[in-house]
């Protein structure tokens, strides 16, 4: 028999038994260790209570108690106190968030406790949707491509188990974590039982042919793995774009709907890119443009530019006027251009017959009994709205009062009757209409009432028999409504598909950020070189080739992407490295005189544009007494590491057929620094003694004649706009991650003579392509798209330091017409190197 209990146990276990634990659960903890700081807590518990009854915890909430009293020793009375009250009110109803809680006190002691964070801390009122899930899910997935893609299915329970102790994963429900997280896997990598059965034919393949080696594991899908594309159109050979179904592969409710959709189509493939022009495209839309126009063009079929314009409270012109401009700086030309406008009065006549048939209706509820309808803030339980039974006369009326606005906004609105019990919030009698009372851009005044997207977007796929409707995966959940509205007025219903959202590290993306940014001047404009706007890429000269190539390469999936910027960076480079000529850019000019040479010396250099492909041509470059080095290039204090000019050294000029030797400097007075190197150029013919047999000097500098020098009124280098890698993600906070540094403006750099040389055979291209996009349009009898290019197609390679290109701010000409009279402002495109700013 166990030894009977000593007196002061069995005065605890009375204790705790009063405080709710079994007889023998009240005596287990009595005799453990943390039995005197359980006590003094649930004491503390009783004095602080005014009802004895509110003390006493089920079995539960006294496990959690314990743990509290175990685990958050070195807290102050008070904060255990708090804990303690939130398991009594079941805020805190899990050993995770006691942990959680008790991590965020130790960290945040002082006093009131901040609500709201510490609820948020420990997960308190955690709600999630299933798409919110699956994009969760997949954003973390994504983070762990490299890993997740090398184990495939047989590296999920790692995985998944990590994926239990992320923020705010942690909060799932662990069974529907798991089902969400296999769905993902499934999507990415094929079911589950498939890769058991893969697995063990190859172990069985393996241990036949005795090449257990070669039987590593599973092969990773490749809709997981981006591929590296040899063209662009290899991301719609490969991959999630190449499994979507063909032309006539979306059932119908109604077969007829699918002939009569074939017999518009032909067979062919209709895809829309359908923005809404209350904001500037940044570069997460260059992968809607690339897969939607992309896949179109692929399959020989066509895409519309559709503009969302249901809100003319967020519309202006030069938002529809830069959008159909970025489409076209992408090299695509819409089949037709459309406006969910178009069809208003079509839109509201289905409105009608949806009220008519029973699936909608009107009414008044506030936002708030909405709200509440749905759960609440606390997502409790759903109920119908008082109107979901108003007859469908009543709802007809009141419709049409909308209609002829006797209604202010937010007095009447028109709901469909979907499934208030379903899980999917899209199903939940969502607003069809509603009462605006705004001019409209296209339409004027002739409507008080518009659409909501999600009433239009599906009815607007299906005016213009789209058979491929491809957006990203947070419309995942708006899928179900989606079908169910095409369903319900049964016209034909086309497929929606979801692809992962490419986000580039670094960059803003949200509409209303940008907006503060730009009106609060942090920035100089929607098209900032230092912003990710499409504009604004055009701007700094990136070549709309290279982004459609960056697209390309990370291929599409449903995995949304997290790109890191050197990689973006990394393609443009490659770009440019083999369609940018070459020349000499002095940034901060340094005047060097060769005191050995006449002072008219000049000699004519030949040299190419571009050294590996020569059908770019070659340039004679003037070399004379005068030059210019960039002041990086010269140190007046030598050391061995730096291998440029200095005192004592001899140094190379790139493409100049003998090297210069230091021989004395001059400094400025006042502020000490070096205006004037003087040094010898080194030819025997000038009665120099030669140098040693066999000379190459150590390092090589370029440079500009000085008296053909072409000056750069400014030129304007640009880094990260934000310090961290995700801004987005701090919320309001994210214009204190502003980096001070991002813009350096450089006055003074000169550029050599050749540059107008590649000024007039850019423009010249430019206008070429221009010109073969016209007659293709002439052939196809379409509408010739304009230029909508500047001088940011004048790009070069400045050798040594950076890929530049001419800003819209340049003037080419002077009062009298001379080209050569012009004022030069570059912008920096990428550097030659990704860590060459970073040294810098």
């Amino acid at each position: 028999m166990p030894p009977k209990p000593s007196p002061e146990v069995e005065h605890l276990a009375a204790f705790f038994a009063q405080c709710g634990l079994s007889q023998q659960r009240s005596l287990e903890t009595a005799r453990s260790k943390t039995a005197p700081q359980a006590h003094r807590l649930l004491q503390l518990a009783n004095a602080d209570s005014d009802n004895d009854n509110h003390s006493r915890l089920d079995d539960k909430q006294i496990t959690l108690a314990l743990q509290l009293a175990k685990d958050a020793q070195a807290l102050t009375d008070d904060l255990r106190l708090y804990i303690l009250d939130a398991i009594r009110d079941r805020r805190l109803a899990k050993a995770d968030q006691v942990a959680a809680a008790i991590k965020y006190l130790t960290a945040h002691p002082e006093q009131p406790v901040d609500t709201a964070s510490f609820n948020e801390a420990c997960g308190v009122g955690f709600s999630i949707t299933p798409a919110e899930l699956d994009t969760r899910i997949r954003a973390y997935v994504a983070d762990k491509a490299d890993e997740v893609n090398k184990l495939g299915w047989a590296g999920f329970s790692k995985v998944s188990g990590l994926m239990r102790q992320a923020d705010p994963l942690r909060w799932v429900a662990p069974l529907d974590l798991k089902g969400a997280a296999e769905a993902v896997y499934t999507d990415m990598f094929g079911s589950r039982d498939a890769h058991k059965l893969k697995a063990q034919q190859a172990a069985d393949k393996a241990k036949k042919d005795n090449k257990a080696a070669n039987a590593a594991g599973p092969k990773a899908s490749t809709s997981a793995v981006p591929l590296h594309a040899e063209s662009p159109d290899d991301m719609f050979a490969q991959g999630w774009l190449s499994r979507l179904h063909k032309p006539g592969g979306n059932e119908q409710k109604i077969p007829e709907r699918m002939q009569e959709h074939l017999a518009w189509t032909k067979g062919k493939v209709f895809t829309r890119f359908p923005p809404e022009p209350n904001g500037f495209l940044h570069i997460g839309h260059s992968k809607a443009i690339a897969v939607n126009f992309g896949f179109a063009k692929y399959h020989k079929g066509h895409c519309y530019l559709r503009y969302d314009d249901t809100n003319p409270e967020a519309e202006e012109q030069i938002y529809f006027d830069k959008i159909l401009e970025n489409v076209r700086w992408l090299g695509y030309e819409p089949y037709q251009v459309t406006h969910s406008s178009d069809h208003f009065a079509e839109l509201y006549d289905l409105a009608v017959l949806l009220i008519k048939k029973g699936f909608a209706y009107t009414s008044n509820d506030t936002a708030e009994e909405i709200s509440a309808q749905r759960g609440g803030k606390d997502h409790g339980p759903r109920h119908d709205s008082k109107d979901r039974s108003k007859p469908v006369d009543q709802s007809l009326r009141e419709f049409a009062d909308m209609r002829a606005g006797k209604y202010k906004p937010g007095e009447m609105v028109l709901r469909m009757k979907q499934d208030m019990s379903s899980s999917n919030p899209t199903m939940w009698d969502i607003i069809a209409y509603r009462v605006l009372g705004k001019p409209h851009h296209r339409t004027g005044t002739e409507w008080a009432i518009y659409p909501t997207y999600d009433f239009t977007h599906c009815l607007c796929d299906s005016f213009e028999n789209i058979s491929h409707s491809l957006c990203t995966t947070e419309f995942i959940g708006a899928r179900t409504a989606y079908e169910w509205l095409c369903d319900a007025l049964e016209v034909y219903k086309p497929r929606q598909s979801e692809y992962g959202r490419l986000t580039l590290e670094g960059a803003i993306t949200s509409k209303r950020k940008l907006l503060k940014l730009v009106k609060e001047n942090y920035v100089n404009g929607w098209d900032d070189p230092r912003l990710y706007t499409l504009v604004a890429l055009k701007r700094r000269g990136v070549p709309p080739a290279a982004i459609i190539s960056f697209v390309s390469n990370l291929g599409v999936s449903t995995s949304p992407s997290l790109v890191q910027l050197q990689r973006f960076e990394q393609t443009v480079r490659s770009h440019l490295e083999m369609s940018t000529p070459r020349l000499n850019l002095v940034l901060r000019p340094i005047k060097v005189t060769l005191e050995n040479l006449p002072a008219d010396f000049q000699l004519s250099l030949d040299k190419p544009l571009h050294p590996k492909d020569p059908s770019m041509g070659t340039i004679a470059v003037p070399f004379s007494r005068e030059l210019v080095i960039d002041s990086d290039d010269f140190r007046a204090e030598p050391s061995k590491d730096f291998f440029r000019l200095a005192p004592g050294a001899t140094v190379g000029l790139l493409n100049v057929p003998r090297p210069v030797t230091y021989v004395r400097h001059e400094t400025d007075p006042a502020t000490g620094a070096v205006t004037h190197v003087v040094c010898r150029y080194e030819d025997e013919a000038l009665g120099e003694q030669p140098l040693a047999p066999g000379f190459k000097p150590k390092g090589w500098i370029h440079w500009v004649s000085a008296p053909h020098a072409v000056a750069v009124r400014e030129a304007r280098l640009f880094r990260r706009l934000f310090k961290s890698d995700n801004p987005g993600a701090l919320g309001d906070k994210y214009l204190d991650d502003l980096n001070p540094d991002s813009l350096e403006v450089v006055k003074g750099a000169v550029v050599e003579s050749a540059v107008w040389r590649v000024v007039r055979d850019s423009l010249s291209r430019a206008k070429d392509v221009v010109r073969q996009r016209q007659d293709e349009a002439t052939r196809n009898r379409t509408e010739a798209p304009p230029s909508v290019d500047g001088l940011e197609v004048v790009r070069f390679q400045a050798n040594r330091v950076a890929y530049f290109c001419l800003d819209g701010d340049s003037v080419l000409q002077d009062e009298s017409g001379e080209v050569d009279g012009g004022k030069l402002v570059l912008n920096l495109i990428a550097n030659l190197k990704e860590d060459k700013l970073k040294a810098k």
